[in-house]
């Protein structure tokens, strides 16, 4: 039951309150298969200029990351920068260079094409439905976006949302793509255009999952020391889609507790700058943190509260 992901590798010079980063490893797909690797294996389409440091991937190769799906084209590789500000809610990008990435239109080895599951990264829809005409017959597609192709592209993501099963969004991209200031009207909106599953993030606070008939909230886990939020939401979809390939289900029950794994991992990816945690991260760990998610959660109704009038 192999796990598809198609998304960025790059290299992101990072600034926050608490200390700065230059050139860590970055991308959607990097983030992603450093957490879903704790739980089931990986296999991962990008592409990187022919100055990236592939050595620096190999504990992904170690946890048995496909990394063979990486194209490396002559040029530049994709870089970020940014700042934060000191709630780190907010931040400034103050370069983007694509180099290679500029004109990444991917293509799935045909060993890859029957992958069960599939998570499509933040790249421009258009390209994440060129993915799916590759694919087989996936059990699962998540897919995740953001305010730039809500703004440039929104006529393809809208092709899109009937294609893809689950779609991962921020709070302010779920107002901004159905126009619903009320986030439950937001989810039912993009429900109604096709997509059965939507995960609206909400950074610190957690995550929310509406399903057709029910809604699950996983809360933040309160941490003392955050170091750097970049990645955190690709983090958290490889805690969910790990969990959700090893439990070979979506089923409702599993699909609450894919959305514990994936706030632990998020959680995880801001303890340190860029993937740096995630590295040294084990499965040990992330189930201690999702029994202490249990623990801060979980209560029992009273049968014999009596009510009173006020």
């Amino acid at each position: 039951m192999s796990l598809l992901v198609v998304g960025s590798v790059a290299l992101d010079t990072v600034e926050t309150p608490f200390g700065r980063v230059e050139e860590a490893l970055g991308g959607s797909a990097t983030f992603f298969s450093a957490a879903a690797s704790l739980f089931h294996p990986v296999q991962v389409v990008a592409v990187v200029g022919s100055d990236y440091p592939l050595a620096q991937l190999d504990f992904l190769r170690r946890r048995g990351v496909d990394l063979s799906g990486i194209a490396r084209e002559e040029g530049e590789s994709f870089r970020w920068s940014g700042i934060y500000s000191y709630d780190l809610n907010s931040r400034e990008t103050l370069e983007t260079r694509l180099g290679v990435f500029e004109h990444f239109k991917p293509e799935i080895p045909p060993a890859l094409r029957g992958a069960e599951w599939v998570f499509l990264g933040n790249i421009d829809p258009e390209l994440q439905g060129h993915v799916l005409d590759q694919m087989e017959a996936p059990r699962l597609v998540a897919c995740d976006t953001m305010n730039l192709w809500i703004d440039i592209r929104r006529e393809a993501l809208l092709r899109l949302l009937p294609k893809v099963n689950l779609l991962l969004v921020n709070d302010a991209e779920a107002r901004q793509l159905s126009g619903e200031h009320n986030l439950l009207r937001a989810a039912r909106w993009i429900q109604a255009h096709g997509t059965e599953l939507v995960i609206v993030k909400k950074g610190e606070h957690g995550a929310i999952l509406f399903m057709p008939d029910a809604v699950f909230f996983a809360p933040g886990y309160p941490l003392e020391e955050v170091f750097d939020p970049t990645g955190a939401g690709d983090a958290f979809a490889g805690g969910f889609m790990g969990y959700v390939a090893s439990a070979g289900s979506t089923d409702p029950e599993e699909l609450r507790r894919a959305m514990m794994y994936g706030s632990a991992l998020g959680s995880f990816a801001v303890e340190r700058f860029g993937v740096e945690r995630l590295v040294s991260l084990h499965t040990g760990e992330v189930l201690e943190r999702v029994a202490a998610f249990r623990a801060m959660t979980a209560f029992e109704c009273k049968q014999d509260v009596e009510a009173h009038a006020g």
